[in-house]
């Protein structure tokens, strides 16, 4: 089972964390900390698993790991994970990132974090894996950003509405009227 998903840059400045089991705050900051520092250690030729730290359950768990360009992602998983079957899950993250934005970026984690959480959703859940397959998940994706789209529709109606009410020019209206005479009484 997946226990956590982190990518972080290389100077250890997380960018994505997902954790799949519940850590308070503090010690997940604790985790992506110790994992930069244990994943970041290794050469490139070496091996991209390892014994999880620590903190994340030490020899019961591994950390699997990719580093793309500026950006490390790493799988926590726990003994029962195929190191492959990971590997090549993290391959069709990347893959699928890179379809969504058109070779993906540090920046483009960073400003579309739904976007790329609900990618996330698509492939893992729960700690499970979902889906493997990126021509699915894009299909899924796109669907998700056809119904944002239709919604956008529904949710401008108010301010199509003030637009409207701008442009009737309200204030020259209401000069514009004319009251009827009001007769003087006289008590």
């Amino acid at each position: 089972m997946i226990k956590a998903i982190l990518v972080f840059n290389n100077h250890g400045k997380p960018r994505l964390s997902k954790f799949y089991q519940h850590y308070p705050e503090d010690e997940q900051q604790s985790i992506v900390t110790e994992t930069f520092q244990l994943v970041s250690r290794r050469d490139d030729n070496i091996c991209n698993f390892l014994e999880g730290g620590s903190l994340i359950g030490g020899s019961d768990f591994k950390l699997i790991y990719r580093h793309y360009a500026t950006l490390y992602f790493v799988f926590c998983v726990d003994s029962s994970e195929s190191e492959l079957g990971i590997l090549d899950l993290i391959q069709v993250f990347v893959e699928t990132l890179d379809k969504c934005f058109e070779n993906v970026c540090e920046l483009d984690i960073i400003f579309h974090v739904d976007k790329v959480h609900h990618i996330l959703n698509e492939i893992v859940m729960g700690g499970m894996v979902l889906e493997t397959n990126t021509s699915e998940i894009m299909t899924r994706i796109e669907e998700q950003t056809k119904l944002e789209k239709s919604e956008a529709g529904i949710g401008a109606a108010p301010q199509r509405a003030a637009a409207a009410i701008k442009d009737m020019n309200l204030p020259q209206k209401f000069k514009d009227i004319k009251l009827p005479d009001i007769p003087n009484f006289k008590f």
